[in-house]
């Protein structure tokens, strides 16, 4: 197709896989501080072709005092603090050994997975007789130098080894860190760690997954990646929605996640508006006052009604790297539409691809004009785009999109002066990439793509 787009796919095959539920003027997932108790040591970046020793058992290593310090294992090099490799009778354990975890202790993989996980399964004991302990796997898709929550908080109740289980879609270099989180004198026991291996799903292009419910599925529009180096178009993976941060911007480039039946359920709107303090070190973090007075909605990408099969899930979506400086009306009328009109569109048996996104300099909220706020420190984006892709629910996703299928691109101006009725603002995917050089469906085969993507919607909008 287009150079760029040609460009892009080839820039993005090396790299790893990494919109407005309603925020209201002057209305931030809970990260755990790292341990500070002993220094971690360097990350090394090792990668593995595939997923050799697992699962891990830790009965090829031997580690008799709580004190930090690496083992060999099997699968390869782990860093253990405040943790042991147990053997006494106490130990819960399949075999002769098993890891015991006190304190706020942590056992940490010290290479990648190089072909990324779609799911970990953990056994999890207390030791001997012990109170409860809780405890959290996080996972690095930079070789260690960040880390991000995985699914919820585990509580260990019970003396006989239970299975802890957790879903991802990560393409890629990926590792793994057990944090106890409950700290005291009680012990944990973990034992046959496993790891579900990242196989893709079809598709062509290169960047994105192609796995059904990939958050990236349909590809990695602008090929963002998890180095620091790449600060304005860099790679954040949460388990709810994938986006591309621009630091020099403090705002997404796009925000891209998959709305299924799964998402939805119950769970109230959290409104913890807060900083991301998985950003790198250094970095400006836009906080949740940074909008106050502004004249600008903190205006999700990843909508918070997008996300209410859990607490958690739905408290992911208040994290300031998912907000825009977005005009009230446009935030809270056209937006809000368009997000209502695509969960119904799940509701009545579809599942829905979404990648939301701006470009440009300079908005109007109810305080007129502006190009930052926040002192300078956030720009305020011009036009406002969102592609969505409409399929039935079912299987094998990406090799199920072709030209009879539903894309509705949308780009609206970001201002307060603007029609409710998003339907206005329909548009084509080609327009959108001509507009900001990306390449936004590119893992669907070329031949469907150039049918699809110039193509204007003329579906219903309610």
């Amino acid at each position: 197709m287009k150079s760029i787009k040609q460009l892009a796919a080839l820039l993005a095959i090396t790299l790893v896989v990494g919109s407005c539920g309603k925020s209201f003027p002057d209305e931030s997932e809970l990260h755990p501080a790292k341990s500070t108790s002993t220094p971690l040591p360097a990350n090394p970046t090792q990668s593995v072709a595939a997923i050799a020793g697992f699962p891990e058992t830790f009965e090829s290593g031997s580690k008799t005092a709580y004190a930090a310090g690496s083992v060999s294992l099997s699968s390869g090099s782990w860093y253990l603090d405040n943790a042991l490799i147990g053997t006494l009778s106490s130990d819960r354990k399949n075999g002769a050994k098993s890891v015991r975890i006190t304190s706020t202790g942590k056992v940490r993989m010290q290479f990648n997975i190089a072909n990324g996980a779609t799911a970990v399964s953990i056994k999890h004991a207390k030791y001997g007789s012990d109170g409860n302990s809780t405890w959290e796997l996080w996972m690095s898709v930079n070789s260690g130098s960040s880390y991000t929550k995985v699914g919820s908080t585990v509580t260990t109740s019970s003396t006989t080894l239970q299975t802890a289980s957790f879903t991802m879609s990560i393409q890629g270099d990926i590792r793994f860190e057990v944090r106890k989180i409950s700290g005291g004198s009680n012990r944990i026991n973990i034992d046959d760690f496993s790891i579900t291996e990242y196989s893709s799903g079809g598709g062509g292009g290169g960047g994105g997954g192609g796995t059904d419910g990939d958050h990236m599925a349909m590809g990695n529009p602008s090929g963002a990646t998890t180095s620091t180096s790449n600060e304005n178009n860099y790679l954040m993976i949460k388990t709810q929605y994938h986006l591309s941060y621009n630091r020099s911007r403090a705002i997404p480039n796009w925000v891209s996640w998959y709305l299924g039946p799964n998402w939805l359920g119950s769970a109230a709107r959290q409104d913890d508006f807060r900083a991301d303090n998985t950003l790198p070190a250094g970095w400006y973090r836009v906080g949740s006052t940074s909008y106050s007075g502004s004249g600008f909605d903190r205006g999700h990408n990843c909508p918070s009604a997008d996300r209410t099969s859990s607490v958690a899930d739905n408290s992911a979506t208040f994290l300031m790297t998912n907000m825009i400086p977005q005009a009230p009306n446009n935030n809270q009328q056209t937006w809000a539409n368009l997000e209502n009109y695509a969960r119904t569109l799940v509701n009545q048996g579809n599942e829905v691809y979404i990648i939301m996104g701006n470009y440009g300099v300079g908005g109007t909220g109810t305080n007129g004009s502006a190009n930052t706020i926040n002192n300078g420190n956030i720009t305020v984006p011009n036009r406002i785009w969102k592609v969505l892709v409409v399929l039935p629910q079912g299987t094998n996703d990406v090799s199920r999109v072709s030209t009879s299928t539903r894309v509705i691109a949308i780009n609206t101006p970001n201002t307060n002066s603007i029609s409710s009725s998003w339907g206005t603002y329909r548009t084509s995917v080609d327009a959108i990439e001509a507009a900001t050089g990306y390449d936004l469906l590119s893992n669907v085969s070329s031949s469907v793509q150039s049918v699809i993507e110039a193509t204007v919607d003329n579906g219903p909008t309610n």
